[in-house]
């Protein structure tokens, strides 16, 4: 086996059980949390997961709810990140005061008056390319709105999430999705798909995007404040560009948006006909039995991006065979192959 440093790590770690036994909504536990934030997010992911059917509808009262703009607050300064287009900085919000920005923000949020500006546009270096990611920085206001919906919004669709994705999820990271590529792999599944989707946060359609979240939130203010932050757009060489396409990278609720457009391939994966998915946000592994599993999986990967809108990477799409002293794939940096026995 040829390892990269996450895979070793990965390979140490102690088997714990099924992850999906172990991985839980961001709230859920033994009791209901002391903390009011996290016993909402308890609240809404037990309702969420006791009514696969159910469509919340009082939501929006709980975003500008004061304690979860605090929380949010909080998100958003332990993440640090630069200022948005109107160039105001953390330090700035914190001599302004920030209970007071939160004030400002709740009545706002309460009243509908709320609106977000566009991001700023910049590129940086993927690492080991040449090419360049963008990457949208939202205001300081408004990355605290979009924490507060991500606090609201999460545990309501972490409820329906599947196994087989681990990107952006509570409780769920890099070490879980390879320690599932090493089982599989040890289960006779040597056949590999890997591809990632080619520009997949901008690519995402906003119609599409929001019939995806109406299948669980109708509040109308919810769902308005989405609408308004996609259609905000970025601002680039002094232009604002607002297409009808993409969940920014760089955007608190981004990751969250694109699990749940995402989500759609996940619940329509068939594993005994197509293999093993794995899916790490817009990256995606499918371990197969054999080379004609293997080719079914690429082809019915494809359609359902298609389906979506979306498409694989072309450079970045192969099938491998899992061999001793094999060429192996890379993924989330860790570079996997066939061991000997």
């Amino acid at each position: 086996m040829r390892e990269g440093p996450l895979l070793r790590r990965c390979v140490l770690l102690k088997w714990r059980g099924p992850v999906s036994a172990r991985v839980a909504s961001p709230a859920v536990g033994g009791r209901s949390p002391s903390d009011p934030v996290r016993a909402l997010q308890h609240a809404l992911y037990r309702a969420a997961k006791a009514d696969p059917g159910r469509r919340f509808h009082a939501l929006g009262d709980k975003v500008h709810r004061r304690d979860v703009l605090a929380r949010a607050w909080s998100m958003v300064r332990r993440n640090n990140g630069a200022p948005g287009i109107d160039a105001v900085d953390l330090g700035q919000v914190e001599e302004y005061g920030v209970a007071r920005l939160l004030d400002e923000l709740a009545a706002e949020l309460k009243d509908g008056r709320w609106r977000p500006l566009p991001a700023r546009r910049v590129f940086i270096p993927k690492p080991g390319t040449a090419e360049q990611r963008p990457l949208s920085i939202p205001a300081v206001r408004d990355r605290i709105v979009q924490a507060a919906l991500k606090i609201v919004l999460e545990p309501v669709f972490e409820a329906d999430m599947l196994p087989c994705s681990f990107g952006f999820r509570p409780r769920r990271g890099a070490h879980d999705a390879l320690q599932v590529l090493i089982d599989e792999s040890w289960r006779g599944r040597r056949w590999v798909v890997e591809t990632d989707i080619a520009n997949c946060f901008e690519a995402i359609d906003h119609e599409k995007l929001m019939q995806a979240v109406e299948e669980r939130v109708c509040d109308q203010s919810v769902l308005k404040l989405l609408r308004a932050m996609l259609r905000a757009g970025v601002m680039e060489g002094g232009q604002v560009r607002r297409p009808v396409t993409g969940t920014p990278q760089g955007g608190v609720v981004s990751p969250l948006l694109a699990n749940v457009f995402l989500h759609r391939i996940d619940r329509a994966w068939e594993t005994r006909q197509h293999g093993v998915l794995v899916r790490y946000a817009d990256d995606a592994v499918v371990m197969c039995a054999t080379r004609e599993q293997a080719e079914a999986a690429l082809e019915r990967l494809t359609r359902l991006l298609a389906d979506l809108g979306l498409e694989p990477k072309a450079a970045k799409t192969r099938i491998v065979h899992l061999e001793v002293a094999g060429e192996g794939f890379d993924f989330l940096g860790a570079t996997r192959s066939r061991s000997a026995p």
